[in-house]
């Protein structure tokens, strides 16, 4: 009799068990079939990039991202939506930037530079000078003041294409976009430029954040980036002629901080309300880009897990909460600001 009892027991556990994988199972394709089928992503992505596209913090275009999301999200009958004010950057690029390479006297060559996020302008006739090439900031130190003061020092540091981690090779030459404007001022640089980081060779120059560092605002120097097509050109004639001239201009601000926000919507959780899962991405993307992979993939994404939750009825146990964060190109002060507050 005890094994009969042991064994209903055993079939009774099996059963349940069974029971519930199978409701697990059928929950988790109608998750599938509602992503790849009614899913709003692709729209929004669409209009995010598109009808508003590049979203620098402190833009009018963040502005209104903070706003489109704060609807669309509201539209999605959520248990609460609402905005968590952040002051953030306001850095203006102002007309594209130009420049070129000057050979001899009255000969030049056109190139693609922009301004990296953050720099200073030049003065309004622009700086022309010779350029000192170096790959790293030993090579930097190694010059010292005497070689390099006046002169415009080009990082050409290119990423390193072997490696099978995209961004282990960003990582191993961005810091020469980040900090070698405030390195190079200290020796007395009239300007950087700085190779796009960038496996390709193209003609687009890549945008970024750069630091100054502790310096004074007179210390500072203008900084740029330049396409890799046009550092590989650069450095060849750097090589048959060590005195030619490089001309920029730019007029690119940094103004007072201004506030934005982070967009937050949450669905309460049915069983422990206190613990939340939390998905996000960051609203703000530079300005010369649409900003559709970094990161509007990452924004609707997000939204759209609350969506498919919302419109197949499901209520998670736990809060599942959405936080798309303000400045993370240039500052991350929308993660900061969060973190702080929770």
């Amino acid at each position: 009799m005890k094994n009969i009892v042991f064994l209903i027991i055993c079939l009774s556990g099996l059963f349940s068990y069974g029971q519930i994988k199978s409701e697990i199972e059928e929950r988790l394709s109608n998750i599938y079939d509602f992503a790849l089928t009614e899913s709003k992503s692709y729209n929004w992505l669409d209009h995010l990039s598109n009808d508003i596209g590049g979203r620098l913090s402190g833009s009018l275009n963040a502005e209104r991202a903070v706003l489109w999301v704060k609807e669309e999200l509201e539209g999605l009958g959520l248990d609460s939506v609402w905005l968590q004010p952040v002051m953030v950057p306001k850095w203006v690029r102002g007309t594209y930037e130009y420049a070129n390479i000057e050979s001899s006297p009255g000969n030049t060559i056109n190139v693609n530079i922009c301004a990296l996020g953050g720099s200073i302008a030049t003065p309004s006739s622009g700086i022309r000078a010779n350029v000192i090439e170096v790959k790293s900031f030993e090579e930097l130190a190694e010059l010292g003041k005497e070689k390099i003061k006046g002169k415009i020092v080009f990082f050409n540091r290119p990423m390193q294409a072997n490696l099978i981690s995209t961004f282990q090779a960003y990582s191993g030459c961005v810091n020469q976009r980040y900090r070698y404007a405030e390195m190079a001022a200290k020796y007395g640089a009239a300007a950087v430029l700085v190779r796009s980081m960038n496996l390709r060779l193209d003609d687009y120059p890549h945008t970024g954040v750069m630091s100054y560092g502790n310096l004074s605002l007179k210390r500072r120097i203008p900084a740029a980036a330049i396409s890799t097509n046009d550092a590989q050109l650069l450095s060849s004639m750097i090589a048959l002629n060590p005195k030619l001239r490089f001309f920029l201009k730019q007029n690119c601000k940094n103004y007072p901080d201004v506030k934005s926000y982070n967009v937050i919507g949450e669905i309460k959780g049915s069983e422990n309300p206190e613990k939340i899962i939390l998905v996000g991405g960051h609203l703000d993307s530079w300005d010369l880009g649409d900003g559709a992979h970094d990161d509007g993939a990452g924004v609707v994404q997000s939204m759209e897990v609350l969506n498919i939750f919302k419109s197949l009825k499901f209520r998670p146990k736990n809060t599942l909460r959405v936080v798309l964060f303000m400045n993370e190109e240039n500052g991350t002060r929308g993660a900061k600001k969060y973190a702080e507050t929770n």
